[in-house]
């Protein structure tokens, strides 16, 4: 008597719904690329233009000697050293999260500065313009990102190690930058 063990039966063979060829609605692997590409640039841009304004003062921003004095009055020491390092971060790791290279260590940056930015407005509440709902968000979507990978539509798919991405990749980088966030917060007076 013939065998009829799931793998087999047709009748009981299942079909991811992203790979599904039946010809039923189904979602294409490209809606999700999409709208990791569309968070990638926003997110990225976003902090790009954020760390502009901290090093060279544009879009309204206080450049290095404006930002510099804001982190010595929120606490940190070298106010102009704590300004170029933020800048650096927030530019550099923003322009790789848009294009998506290296995208978890990117995240991974954006995420360690985002903390330490969420510790600065902590106090104000929750909602904007004094609160941290803002840099909660930013924070989250990066964190997000580094543990979904940057999808197809990225730089990260010609590197042969990032090609395919890994959970655990992700989930190391927000690690890192949890921990490096924790160590210039101790630095905090």
């Amino acid at each position: 008597m013939p065998s009829s063990s799931p793998s087999t039966t047709a009748a009981t063979t299942t079909v991811s719904p992203a790979l599904d060829t039946s010809g039923s609605a189904t979602t294409s692997p490209h809606a999700y690329d999409a709208g990791l590409l569309l968070l990638r640039l926003v997110l990225g841009l976003t902090m790009a233009a954020h760390g502009s304004q901290k090093l060279f003062g544009w879009f309204g921003g206080g450049g290095i000697d404006g930002t510099g004095q804001f982190f010595t009055m929120s606490g940190y020491p070298a106010g102009d050293a704590m300004a170029v390092v933020a800048g650096l971060t927030e530019t550099l790791g923003g322009l790789a999260l848009a294009v998506g290279l290296l995208t978890p260590l990117a995240a991974a940056a954006i995420v360690g500065t985002m903390v330490n930015a969420i510790a600065v407005t902590w106090g104000g509440g929750f909602f904007a313009p004094k609160g941290s709902e803002y840099e909660l968000l930013l924070t989250a979507g990066a964190a997000s990102l580094a543990l979904t990978g940057p999808g197809r539509y990225a730089v990260d798919r010609f590197l042969p190690v990032l090609r395919a991405h890994r959970l655990a990749y992700g989930a190391a980088a927000v690690a890192v930058g949890l921990v490096t966030a924790g160590v210039i917060l101790l630095l905090r007076k």
